[in-house]
């Protein structure tokens, strides 16, 4: 009984033994097959190009905003006057909701 516990536990440790070599094997193959160049034709390297720089600015610009809600308030406001719309008010009353700038308040 003694040599079949003895047995058992060198079974185990050649099977985790095993286990781990396999795992070791598998992501070397894995990482081989991540590293060879994928073949594109131009049209398709430009077009990933231009989607990656846009997605990874947009992540930028979304993760600063809620760094720093003033500063996205800041951006807001600069879109705002290149537009032209920044502080202007719409008129109640008799004027009927005409659209009418701070400096011509009359």
């Amino acid at each position: 009984m003694v040599k079949s516990e003895a047995f058992e536990s060198y079974m185990n440790d050649v099977l985790g033994l095993l286990f781990f070599v396999l795992l070791t094997i598998g992501i070397f193959i894995r990482l081989k097959m991540l590293s060879k160049p994928q073949k594109r034709t131009e049209a398709e390297f430009e077009r990933g190009v231009a989607e990656s720089a846009s997605m990874l600015g947009a992540g930028m610009n979304a993760l600063q905003e809620a760094l720093d809600p003033a500063a996205a308030r800041a951006k807001e406001v600069q879109m705002q006057m290149k537009e032209g719309r920044y502080n202007k008010k719409k008129r109640e009353g008799k004027a009927n909701g005409e659209v009418l700038s701070e400096e011509n308040n009359d």
